[in-house]
């Protein structure tokens, strides 16, 4: 675990896929069955290109990218059929869920930030049990730009009505975390095996890394 200096924050926002979510490849899989059915090859630009996207968003750039028939609500019904059943029964990261119940025990103001779709995520939530730990759930259709920009962390904060320079973001994704850190707030970053190319920027970007939220049980630190 890499840390810098010592802060203490009354709230957390947590990103949900590759953070929070063992889902690593599960949206790849949607893209390449939905594209392989068009006779259309996954490339990694445009797995870079949709990653931080919400799901009508990355619809529409699927569509001009590939000049599609279909219409973006077609697309995203195709893509919903798949990643459901997928999140039925999707599996938190190691040591999440008690990481998560030991902040909110503590009083900590827990919310939600992400790209994805809330009837995909909150049956997940549910299955795992920790849903009623999050006060706020956001998702970056609800503000005006992508995770490219601090809104959807600005507007978790406000809803759960924290500061961002007391609120930690956790994220696994490199632009995320630049886009948190532009927001003022304290930057966690979790190692995913997609964020793998990035991990060494992750490290000196962030004021955190971890591989393990273990970690965080056996040295509890920022709250």
């Amino acid at each position: 675990m890499q840390r810098s200096t010592q802060y203490h924050m009354q709230a957390a926002v947590f990103d949900l896929d590759g953070t929070l979510f063992d889902s690593l490849g599960v949206w790849d899989d949607a893209d390449r069955a939905f594209l392989t059915r068009r006779g259309i090859p996954l490339t990694p630009d445009y797995t870079e290109a949709v990653k931080l996207m919400h799901l009508e968003e990355a619809a529409l750039y699927t569509k001009a990218r590939y000049s599609l028939g279909e219409s973006p609500e077609d697309i995203m019904a195709e893509w919903l059929a798949y990643i459901r059943a997928a999140y039925a029964s999707m599996p938190l990261k190691p040591y999440a869920k008690e990481y998560l119940k030991i902040l909110h025990a503590a009083g900590v103001k827990l919310a939600i930030a992400t790209s994805s779709d809330k009837q995909i995520f909150l049956p997940a939530l549910r299955y795992n049990q920790i849903d009623t730990l999050f006060s706020a759930a956001v998702t970056v259709c609800e503000v005006e730009r992508g995770k490219e920009h601090p809104d959807v962390y600005l507007e978790a904060a406000r809803r759960i009505g924290a500061e961002p320079q007391t609120c930690a973001v956790f994220e696994d994704i490199l632009p995320a975390v630049r886009a948190a850190k532009a927001g003022g707030f304290y930057t966690a970053a979790v190692f995913d095996e997609g964020s793998r190319r990035d991990e060494e920027a992750l490290k000196t970007t962030a004021d955190l890394f971890i591989t393990s939220y273990e970690e965080l049980l056996l040295s509890p630190i920022l709250f």
